[in-house]
């Protein structure tokens, strides 16, 4: 009799041990995803509720943390080999990742992706949005800012080539058809660009898509401007203007005098909004991507200028 009770406390401790963990804030990215971190938790844990009722562990096989195919899930996250690793800027980096032949991500465009980090025995998650073409093959990158004391950017910082990391997805979007909106007004501070890129690249190359487009990006400095070959690129197309808002730039006249005349130095205000939506060609649609704070003054600024809720989609 004994040896029953070990073996039935021995058997708890078993259970408990396949019980799902509950997950910490920094597990959660914040973005808004469907399944987010706590949606699949909850999923796993009505999973071994339901094993542990009837005493069968082959209920929980299903319950995968991670996996090794490289086909991208939403639910579980799954392994990437870094491919390379470029430094864009003193804290930007552009990463890429190999996918197996010629396969491809498969995003909509905008859709972004959440990488898991462990730093310090701590789990991390966050949202980043790939930029490379939506039609990619064989690879994907990814454009990620740094930050000194961010706890991401510690086990970022510390990739290279040949890592693995894993990744989940993909999340969100925009639901862009082409030639939907007459025009589309991009608004992006720094990575910001990011989802901005595949919708830009997915216009240039339909060549029934119509659709004109004026992006703004927002950086401190000229120096601090990304992926400016591409964008300088993207800006020969008929249908596509690109402006530069430099708030720590004090003249224009230090700059290659090709971004002179499409280039801002000061912050995007107001008055600034309101000279770019009358230069618009149509009445735009607008696509807004940046830290909360830039998120919450450019839809203040938007309806300074009389562009209504309804015409914004913020990433």
């Amino acid at each position: 009799l004994q040896a029953m009770s070990d073996n039935e406390s021995a058997n708890e401790e078993d259970w408990l041990a396949l019980r799902p963990q509950e997950p910490s804030p920094s597990q959660c990215c914040g973005s808004g995803c469907k399944p987010c971190i706590y949606d699949v938790y909850e999923k796993e844990l009505a999973q071994w509720e339901r094993a542990k009722a009837k005493q069968d562990k082959s209920l929980l096989m299903g319950k995968k943390e991670q996996s090794n195919n490289s086909e991208l899930n939403p639910d579980t996250f799954t392994a990437f080999s870094v491919s390379s690793v470029e430094q864009l800027t003193e804290d930007t980096y552009q990463y890429k990742f190999e996918l197996p032949g010629n396969s491809s991500l498969r995003l909509s465009l905008g859709q972004h992706i959440v990488l898991r980090g462990v730093v310090n025995g701590l789990e991390v998650q966050r949202a980043y949005t790939p930029i490379s073409p939506r039609n990619a093959e064989g690879y994907f990158e990814v454009l990620i800012k740094c930050y000194e004391a961010g706890l991401m950017s510690q086990y970022i910082k510390t990739w290279k080539r040949g890592d693995v990391v894993f990744w989940r997805g993909p999340f969100g979007g925009f639901p862009y058809q082409p030639n939907k909106h007459g025009e589309l007004l991009m608004l992006a501070s720094g990575t910001g660009l990011a989802p901005m890129i595949p919708i830009l690249q997915s216009i240039t190359d339909d060549e029934e898509d119509e659709t004109f487009v004026t992006l703004v990006g927002c950086f401190p400095t000229f120096d601090k401007i990304y992926l400016k070959p591409l964008l300088q690129d993207l800006a020969r197309y008929w249908n596509i203007r690109i402006f530069y808002v430099l708030s720590q730039e004090t003249s224009l006249e230090k700059l290659p005098w090709s971004y002179q005349e499409n280039t801002y130095t000061a912050r995007l205000n107001e008055d600034l909004m309101k000279t770019i939506v009358n230069s618009c060609r149509r009445k735009p649609f607008v696509l807004i991507c940046g830290s909360s704070a830039f998120n919450e003054d450019m839809s203040r600024y938007l309806k300074a200028a009389g562009i209504e809720e309804n015409s914004c989609f913020v990433f």
